[in-house]
């Protein structure tokens, strides 16, 4: 007879690939939750994960598993809100995969607000510079900067933002000037490792024309501390510069980038009132410090 304490041993496992990894979600021992695993197999009488090396990866049989176990996760939330009170205000956990960007400029202040409203919401951000994988569960939900073209998901656009070239006054100052984009080739330019663009809407300087990246990072927050630091000039979030005060938009009128976030989700949440609730916070919240910074810029 499974029990939900089996279910919780088989989702940290399945979310995390590894015994060590698992015990730290669940604050257990990996032995204790290695044989934790052996017994739910056992009762099942199906192999959920194959073993390796590199971890533990959910077998078909611990795909099919994977489902009814979130869903079981859902409703024990759902009862536990409710036996709380707590109609009104959001509670338990909630992870969001977001790309590093999104993640460090715009998700803090927006959880933050959301968290002083509902008090008792515990809310993780996963940064990673990749696609995040909802069907394994990974994260509840993930913001993306292009719609996923294939998936049992729901898509919904959050907030359109802009990108324009940036530098520091430090290094317009040491450097020559930049009045055209011509101008570049005689700069640094800071930006993506062009073979760990995981987007095709994270390539921006395909659209300067320009292939040399002389600083190279697969994160935002790397390239933007490479141009607060005067080391070159780089295509920026609008959203970003406000916290940098020493840096400035170039050439603004000849090239600014439009693109857009989308919050993913798997089709299965439509029916977790909880998640939903939180979503719609979440989308008004990013949608608000889009504009409030981009205002500032």
């Amino acid at each position: 007879m499974t029990n939900w304490d089996d279910l919780r041993v088989f989702l940290a496992v399945a979310r995390s690939e590894s015994l060590s990894g698992a015990g730290k979600l669940l604050r257990l021992d990996p032995a204790t939750v290695g044989r934790r695993v052996a017994k739910l197999e056992e009762a099942l009488a199906a192999r959920l994960f194959a073993r390796s090396p590199q971890g533990y990866v959910l077998t078909d049989e611990g795909q099919r598993m994977m489902g009814h176990a979130v869903r079981a996760e859902q409703a024990m939330a759902g009862a536990l809100e409710e036996l709380r009170g707590a109609a009104g205000s959001l509670s338990g956990q909630v992870r969001i995969g977001a790309p590093d960007g999104c993640a460090n400029y715009l998700l803090p202040q927006v959880l933050a607000d959301i968290c002083d409203e509902n008090p008792g919401l515990d809310v993780q951000i996963v940064a990673l510079p990749r696609v995040f994988n909802l069907s394994k569960r990974e994260a509840d939900m993930a913001i993306a900067v292009s719609r996923p073209e294939a998936g049992k998901l729901t898509v919904q656009k959050l907030a359109d933002y802009r990108l324009h070239l940036a530098a520091s006054r430090s290094y317009l100052d040491r450097h020559p000037p930049i009045t055209c984009i011509a101008d570049l080739k005689d700069h640094r330019m800071i930006g993506y490792i062009p073979d760990l663009i995981f987007d095709k809407e994270l390539d921006y300087l395909a659209e300067t024309g320009l292939d040399l990246v002389a600083l190279a990072s697969n994160s935002v927050s790397v390239q933007f501390n490479w141009v607060r630091h005067g080391a070159g000039v780089a295509i920026m979030h609008d959203f970003a510069l406000p916290a940098a005060p020493g840096l400035v938009k170039i050439l603004s009128e000849e090239l600014s980038l439009a693109r857009s976030f989308y919050l993913i989700r798997h089709a299965d949440d439509r029916r977790v009132d909880r998640l939903n609730r939180f979503a719609e916070a979440l989308a008004s919240g990013v949608r608000r410090e889009v504009a409030r910074l981009e205002a500032l810029t």
